[in-house]
């Protein structure tokens, strides 16, 4: 049996991902912070000489933007010092490295989809130690697959659950329009990991349902499917005050995959309507 040790099994993707490898040949190995410090590199080293797993999947991440502003040692310890860690322990065991990375390294102000090969530009933290991650992952992995998502949802705390949550008590909500991404399902997201896995088409990856929309027209799909009558007043991001920089447009066009794979993702509104219908 083949063991994939997963960090950040609590979170959307690591969830997706337990899902995703029922009744396979795999074992998981999970983890989350009480199990394994990633920010510790004797405590990973040991863990992976003890479990040698084939893969490590790595979902933990500090993903609050705006904190990310302003607990910027913790983001750099979990956003880039544990994909090093976890990249170390990794070539150490000669185990397979999955690390999950953000539209967030480039710049954001785009005309067209990025590709893997455009060049990074990060305006804000959480994006400059996701990049971090990246560039010690390429540093200390020997086989490695970086996949990078945007706008993710799945089994936890999320924008869709948000809006539903808003819907409830309010017969309009305010939401950004002037924000372009797409919005990727957790579960799709997991499916292209596992296609990955058994692979040697190692690199880097950008990984996100097809299509793109901006944030209210997300939202008001959102009410369409869930039956509901909540309107949608689409404001601009200057009306919508945050401590980091969000991108204007940041939709990631599945290069490296059309490439050199034949594995497609659901565009955002399939998978979305099959994610509300497990609601």
């Amino acid at each position: 049996m083949k063991k994939l040790l997963v960090t950040g099994c609590n979170g959307q993707l690591g969830k997706a991902i337990n899902k995703q490898y029922e009744n396979t040949e795999y074992v998981l190995v999970n983890t989350d912070v009480s199990e394994l410090d990633i920010t510790n590199v004797d405590a990973v080293v040991t863990m992976m000489k003890e479990v040698k797993p084939y893969a490590i999947i790595n979902c933990a991440a500090h993903t609050g933007v705006d904190a990310c502003e302003t607990e910027q040692e913790n983001a750099y310890r979990i956003n880039a010092i544990g994909p090093r860690n976890l990249s170390i322990a990794a070539t150490a065991v000669g185990a397979k490295m999955v690390h999950i990375s953000t539209d967030y390294v480039f710049k954001g102000n785009a005309a067209k989809p990025y590709v893997e090969f455009d060049a990074v530009n990060p305006q804000g933290m959480y994006g400059r130690t996701k990049l971090a991650g990246e560039n010690f992952v390429q540093a200390f992995a020997k086989d490695y697959f970086i996949i990078r998502t945007a706008w993710l949802y799945g089994d936890g705390k999320n924008f869709v659950k948000t809006m539903l949550r808003m819907a409830e008590t309010n017969d309009k909500v305010r939401v950004v329009r002037d924000q372009f991404g797409t919005p990727t399902s957790a579960a799709e997201l997991a499916k292209m990991i596992a296609y990955l896995v058994p692979s040697e088409n190692y690199g880097l990856f950008h990984g996100t349902c097809e299509g793109a929309c901006n944030w209210a027209d997300f939202a008001k799909e959102i009410f369409k499917l869930a039956g509901k009558s909540t309107q949608v007043e689409a404001i601009t991001t200057a009306e919508y005050k945050t401590a980091a920089v969000r991108p204007a447009y940041s939709v990631l066009e599945n290069y490296m995959l059309k490439l050199t794979t034949d594995f497609t993702f659901a565009s955002w509104e399939e998978a979305l309507k099959e994610y509300m219908e497990t609601l």
